[in-house]
């Protein structure tokens, strides 16, 4: 396998799987943002090459990384023994620089990310972040490893982990999603809701959260195919949000809901010099 650099104009690395020829693009420089995944000769991912072009603007596309926290903490301010810290919706972890290598295997890339001046304004702790994206026969496997570097002592690192994957889609009115259970969470109305009523409403948008019951399969009858998230604890919560007209659908796994830093429901905590290792898996198979 290769990992080739970008040339000319455009930011975007490419790892590629000489057998199979599927490959990852990725652009570490902006938020370690994988921007596409080409799998069996098709892409998976949405992505608006045209949005991105404008920094200013929030990315439309690709895997975004929610990272410290996912959705928003109340005041979009972090409360700590150690002071507040301002930290906006799903963190900084997607608008910072990361860095990008191969794996020792040959299988896949690494991007890290390390606490900085950038960083430690919104978030006071000594931290690495790594995500090791590894290409597999018609899938995708996403680990997530992060360390705590504070000295013995140091105050234990809070955080929770998500990915925002956006799946392309031929025909949203026709998508089906297997696997959720029958109740979930509303994030548009900040209440519980019946499962089956936020997936009739796909084309029109939804944003809800959904408790880990195993795989969950995206079926895309029109584009004739089926994505299935695999997750696992404890980043097995999952949320479905649309926005259309984007011809896509994001499945995200989450390891808390939104406010778990505040709320400390399901807050995932890695006392200093320790780390912990989260993952997930997204396969595609032809109908």
């Amino acid at each position: 396998m290769t990992l080739h650099p970008p040339t000319g104009a455009s930011p975007h690395w490419r790892f590629t799987d000489p057998a199979s020829g599927d490959s990852l693009t990725v652009v570490p420089e902006r938020g370690g943002l994988v921007t596409g995944w080409c799998c069996g000769g098709s892409e998976i991912l949405y992505f608006d090459a045209e949005r991105f072009a404008d920094p200013a603007k929030s990315v439309r596309g690709g895997i975004p990384v929610l990272f410290p926290i996912c959705g928003n903490l109340p005041g979009d301010e972090l409360v700590l023994p150690q002071g507040r810290f301002p930290l906006p919706q799903h963190g900084f972890a997607r608008d910072l620089p990361w860095s990008i290598a191969p794996l020792p295997a040959g299988d896949g890339v690494r991007l890290r990310l390390e606490d900085s001046p950038l960083s430690r304004p919104h978030f006071p702790f000594a931290f690495v972040l790594e995500l090791e994206l590894r290409l597999q026969p018609s899938a995708l496997a996403i680990t997530a490893r992060i360390n705590n570097r504070g000295e013995a002592g140091a105050a234990p690192l809070p955080f929770s982990l998500g990915l925002h994957p956006y799946i392309a889609v031929a025909d949203l009115a026709r998508v089906r999603l297997e696997g959720l259970p029958a109740d979930c969470f509303d994030h548009l109305s900040m209440a519980p809701a019946a499962t089956a009523d936020q997936l009739s409403r796909l084309e029109q948008g939804v944003d809800f959260l959904c408790s880990g019951q195993g795989p969950v399969r995206l079926v895309d009858p029109a584009g004739g195919r089926v994505v299935t998230l695999s997750p696992s604890a404890p980043m097995d919560l999952v949320v479905v949000w649309s926005d259309p007209p984007r011809p896509m659908l994001c499945l995200e796994p989450w390891s808390g809901p939104r406010g778990a830093l505040s709320t400390g429901e399901r807050r995932l905590l890695v006392p200093a010099g320790e780390s912990l290792e989260l993952g997930c898996r997204y396969s595609v198979e032809t109908l």
